[in-house]
This record gives C-alpha cells, sequence and structure tokens, in this order.
C-alpha cells in the first residue's frame, strides 16, 4: 500500500489537486488499483453543490487518470516525466459519488506505443461502477 507521500514519488500532481489518496497495489507499465476516501471538506464541494455536494465527473476522471499515471510513471524509463491526457472515450457516469463514499479506482492499460497509450478505467464505490471509459495519455 503506498500512501500519498509515495504516491507523490511517482506521479507529480499535489494537493489540492492530488485526487488519490493510496495505492493498494499496481503493476509497472501494466495497472493499478488506487483509493480516494471522499469527505465533505474537498475544496470542489463548495460550489458543486451548496446543499447537495456531488463530485464532479470531471474529478472522477482525473483520479482515475493518476491512478493511471501511477502505473505509467512507476516505468523505470518513465521516472520523473508527466503523464497528460491525449483523450476521454467511452466515459459514462453511472452513479453520484458524494462525501462519504470511498472510491476505488481501477486502470488497466490496454495499449502502448511509444509515448502514447490507453487505459482502461473504472471507479467503483461499494462495488458498483460509478463511471467507466477509456483514457487515451502521453507521456512527456
Amino acid at each position: 500500500m503506498l500512501n500519498k507521500e509515495e504516491i507523490k514519488k511517482i506521479i507529480p500532481q499535489r494537493e489540492p489537486f492530488l485526487m488519490i489518496d493510496e495505492v493498494e497495489n499496481y503493476v509497472p507499465g501494466e495497472s493499478a488499483i488506487a483509493y480516494k476516501d471522499v469527505n465533505e471538506e474537498e475544496w470542489y464541494f463548495k460550489g458543486h453543490f451548496p446543499g447537495n455536494p456531488i463530485m464532479p465527473g470531471v474529478l472522477i476522471t482525473e483520479s482515475l487518470a493518476q491512478t493511471g499515471a501511477v502505473a505509467i510513471l512507476s516505468m523505470e524509463e518513465n521516472k520523473g516525466k508527466n503523464a497528460l491526457f491525449g483523450g476521454i472515450d467511452k466515459m459514462k457516469f453511472k452513479k453520484m459519488v458524494v462525501p462519504g463514499d470511498r472510491l476505488k479506482l481501477e486502470v488497466k492499460i490496454i495499449k502502448r506505443k511509444g509515448p502514447i497509450g490507453i487505459g482502461e478505467a473504472v471507479a467503483k464505490v461499494d462495488d458498483k461502477i460509478v463511471a467507466k471509459g477509456e483514457l487515451t495519455f502521453a507521456v512527456v
């Protein structure tokens, strides 16, 4: 299990935009499983939405992307680099994510060619899918 400080040794994101709290497992270049504990003090809940806090879909997607970045940037040849979005495809949101939820974030790298790749991404709460899609990345 990697904590936030260990995650920061792999990916460049920092608070308040570090969107994963711990990594359960990862295989460099292949996959990663991470968690985000969603709490009512998150900065985005102040405006999304007052009195009815819902985690924005783009931030669920970012959490998944950071999980995938752990898998890609933990590869020896990618240490010290960054993984940028190249595209988001087939992303579907199936359930709201609210304070108190624990997001399980799973990304499997399904294609790589040079610095470009695609990750199959799934976010779950209590074993129910809340979001899934494909994320294209570019390592720079």
